[in-house]
């Protein structure tokens, strides 16, 4: 089996280390800088820097400080076309500038179509075997080729055969063939963030092929657990009669190169985020409380996530519903708090999710809700890292619960925030995350209500030696190794997938 690759130690193998003198270009639809316009209610507009503050862009931009490069990406800040030069570039960071973060400009039509057309009414659907929410409307597909071409003319008209060309995501699946034909000993890897289907709900998809045969045009592609590398192996063999798999290896070899296959758990950086949770003292969570109407003695349970419909928010409803309802004792006890940010909804699908989620939360707090207590807080205000790490840090319980996910870093990162007393993590057995975490989470069922509610109750109920004794052991897991281990992890296998021919050198 090709195995999961544990990250090295990072003072052994920083990601900058092993690149060394190559040029590195970082590809993806989202920018690591977002210049937009601000109003101050003077009549005058200003121009603010969004940057990043967590997460693998954050990490990614450490690294891209120290090795120079350039990063590609869709420019959607409104004030993103004011700021570049010529060759639409701006060097950042704004304050320190280290490397260049090149956009690309796109238009209405093309972000309906090739990102919340293909990308993720295709992509998105199948990858979570979700096939009844595929679209499969013709001008997806064609402009999804046309907008992976027109990153890859970028690619190929900044790099040269030394370049190290880190692809992130579904939305650049075509990208690393087409560069290959143009860039033959360039090294290309490729993250894929979210699950990769079983062959029977990919072979589906009529641009199967070319899909797969895009993949293979990196040198190496990741995804976050073994399972997901199994099944894209599955995939090929399916798909492409003229493929050799070697699992033993991880390996494809297909017309004249080989791809690594290997999977990369991603982490989170939980030092930073220990440190920004200790900020929110008790002073500051009772603001928390007092702001949002969370009562000062009741327990609360926390979910966040964007509002999609992979991230399990109805079924998890629906799941505290039978919780108050056959445990009434817990009416006033518990409140459970929210955090959604609207994604993606310009889809129908989205629209629907939204109007479910509200009718929902309206309905618990109206059949449960008393003058006194709020059952369900809904928050949908932007929060700061310290705020959000502090809701953690606080909360008794968290309720990551997705009907399908990749990784879900949201239970790692709850987890590096507990700081304080124990809280209980209730963790879906269908998020990637469960692989490492599951042992000592409480894992739910999303699907089963009876049993999401049960572990509601264990969660609440549980001693407080086997609460600490399970987030101790779950906070060694997350703390083993951190976001820019990860990254050197994949520049680490790419090094080795090179060694035999002209890529990284390797030492001695």
């Amino acid at each position: 089996m090709s195995g999961t690759l544990q990250p090295p130690n990072e003072s052994d193998a920083p990601a900058d280390r092993l690149i060394g003198d190559r040029n590195l270009l970082v590809v993806s639809n989202r920018e690591p800088y977002q210049h937009r316009y601000r109003d101050d209610g003077d009549g005058d507009k200003r121009i603010v820097v969004d940057e990043p503050i967590g997460g693998l862009t954050a990490g990614l931009d450490r690294v891209m400080q120290r090795t120079g490069g350039t990063w590609i990406a869709w420019g959607d800040g409104d004030a993103d076309p004011d700021v570049v030069n010529t060759a639409n570039c701006v060097e950042v960071p704004p304050e320190d500038p280290q490397y260049t973060l090149k956009r690309v400009w796109l238009g209405e039509q093309e972000m309906r179509e090739y990102y919340y057309g293909f990308s993720n009414q295709v992509l998105w659907p199948l990858c979570h075997d979700l096939v009844g929410k595929a679209n499969f409307e013709g001008s997806f597909w064609q402009r999804y080729q046309a907008v992976n071409e027109t990153f890859t003319d970028i690619v190929t008209d900044r790099a040269d055969d030394d370049t190290v060309v880190w692809f992130q995501d579904y939305h650049l699946a075509l990208a690393p063939r087409m560069a290959r034909e143009e860039l033959p000993e360039a090294t290309f890897l490729q993250f894929w963030h979210i699950p990769w289907p079983a062959w029977d709900t990919f072979r589906v998809c009529p641009q199967r092929r070319e899909l797969l045969e895009g993949l293979l045009g990196n040198d190496l592609l990741g995804f976050h657990i073994e399972r997901y590398c199994q099944q894209f192996l599955d995939c090929v063999e399916g798909c492409l009669d003229d493929a050799v798999v070697d699992r033993e290896a991880g390996t494809v070899h297909y017309d004249g190169r080989t791809t690594r296959v290997a999977a990369f758990p991603m982490n989170v950086d939980a030092d930073r985020i220990e440190r920004l949770s200790n900020t929110c003292d008790e002073d500051a969570w009772a603001d928390f409380r007092e702001q949002y109407g969370v009562g000062d003695d009741v327990k609360v349970a926390i979910g966040v996530e964007r509002l999609d419909y992979t991230k399990g928010i109805p079924e998890r409803l629906d799941a505290l519903e039978t919780f108050w309802d056959e445990h009434p004792e817990w009416r006033g006890e518990l409140t459970y708090v929210q955090k959604a940010s609207k994604s993606r909804i310009e889809i129908p699908e989205y629209q629907t999710l939204v109007e479910t989620v509200h009718e929902k939360i309206a309905h618990l707090n109206d059949r449960f809700g008393t003058d006194d207590w709020t059952p369900v807080v809904y928050v949908d205000e932007m929060l700061s890292d310290e705020e959000l790490y502090g809701l953690y840090r606080h909360s008794d319980l968290a309720l990551v619960t997705p009907i399908r996910d990749g990784m879900n870093l949201v239970a790692k990162e709850y987890v590096a925030a507990q700081t304080g007393d124990a809280g209980v993590l209730l963790l879906s057995e269908l998020a990637g995350a469960d692989e490492s975490l599951g042992g000592d989470a409480l894992t739910v069922e999303p699907y089963d209500t009876a049993a999401f509610a049960d572990q509601i109750v264990r969660a609440l109920t549980m001693p407080t030696e086997e609460r600490v004794r399970r987030m101790t052991s779950l906070r060694e897991t997350v703390g083993t190794n951190d976001l820019e281990a990860w990254i050197g992890a994949l520049f680490e296998a790419v090094r080795e997938q090179s060694a035999s021919t002209d890529g990284f050198e390797t030492d001695g």
